[in-house]
């Protein structure tokens, strides 16, 4: 099993939060959506990792985001990778740039596939998995 994935909970594979990614997922529970930026050169950095891949800095803050941005890209998935995801085809998955800058891959939540265009307005909202996992996802933002 990866380091990053943990034992499948009511089917699904979750999120292992690392040292480096705990803050974020402290954050989602909350209803935040927190990004590392760095106290170098200012550039806001997804996934969590400990050094800045633009300066080297070590140095960093977790700063809120707007948890807005546009689909970037996307995929719809038709065929399940996993058979924890049969039961949800098709689905999509989506590369959302925010309005930091960042690329966030999640889901968009009640748009059908034939809708979702490059440039589409989200906003994330958070998803409970249970009571110790919150999910980003994402909502058309009209």
């Amino acid at each position: 099993m990866a380091d990053d994935a943990r034992p499948i909970t009511r089917g699904f594979p979750r999120p292992a939060p690392t040292r480096d990614a705990a803050p974020f997922y402290e954050a989602a529970a909350r209803g935040e959506l927190r990004f590392q930026r760095c106290s170098g050169c200012g550039a806001f950095r997804h996934y969590p990792r400990p050094t800045c891949p633009s300066c080297l800095s070590r140095e960093f803050s977790w700063e809120l985001s707007t948890g807005r941005g546009v689909i970037h890209t996307w995929t719809i998935v038709r065929g399940p990778t996993l058979p924890a995801f049969e039961a949800k085809l098709p689905y999509n998955v989506v590369d959302v740039l925010l309005d930091e800058g960042v690329h966030f891959v999640s889901e968009v939540l009640d748009v059908a596939p034939d809708e979702i265009r490059a440039g589409m307005r989200v906003r994330a909202v958070f998803e409970p998995v249970d009571e110790d996992l919150v999910l980003v996802k994402f909502r058309r933002d009209d």
